[in-house]
């Protein structure tokens, strides 16, 4: 490229440049004089907060001896002593053993309800269920394998639904056990 096509290239951003460095300007008189104004205007005083008045306490009086106290109880209270709460109510020798004795299996980590049963295998000896977790992964379970957060046990693999037993507190605080189901999920 010859140097006259350098030229004419950048001619435009030459003129570019030249108009609007025009349009600068380092004169900042007229902000100056501003600013001597508003300094020069006189000062005033800021009012003093209001007094704060002093808490009055009122002390109640009913006008009438027989007129009832607004702050007693319309009712009688009754507490019930109910002594220390048996931890272990309900609580059988093989229930225990159960919670306390025993290794934990992966699929007690999830809720019951957040397992899926997609199906079964059979061999001439045994029956499988399988389970799929939340995350997606697939789980080979038998009978005497545990499920759920509730110590669920399985009892019975069948085609279409596992049945199993949770031991469980109900609202008493007593322990039990109730049975529970995870039924096949038809894809």
């Amino acid at each position: 490229m010859s140097r006259s096509g350098i030229t004419i290239k950048w001619a435009p951003l030459l003129v570019l440049i030249f108009l609007f460095s025009g349009c600068v300007t380092s004169d900042m008189t007229d902000l100056e004089k501003e600013v001597e104004q508003i300094m020069a205007r006189p000062g005033g005083r800021i009012p003093p907060l209001p007094a704060i008045k002093p808490y009055e306490a009122y002390a109640y009086q009913s006008g009438k001896e027989d007129a009832r106290d607004p702050f007693q109880l319309f009712y009688e209270k009754k507490i019930v002593d109910q002594g220390q709460p048996d931890e272990d109510l309900g609580l059988t020798e093989a229930m225990e053993r159960e919670i306390k004795y025993r290794n934990r299996e992966e699929l007690e980590a999830y809720e019951l309800d957040s397992l899926r049963m997609v199906g079964t295998l059979e061999n001439s000896e045994d029956l499988w269920g399988i389970i799929r977790d939340p995350d997606g992964t697939v789980h080979r379970v038998k009978v005497g394998n545990y499920l759920g957060r509730n110590i669920g046990k399985i009892l019975n693999i069948y085609e279409d639904r596992i049945e199993l037993r949770e031991i469980i507190k109900n609202n008493d605080g007593r322990w039990e056990e109730r049975p529970a189901a995870i039924a096949l999920v038809e894809e």
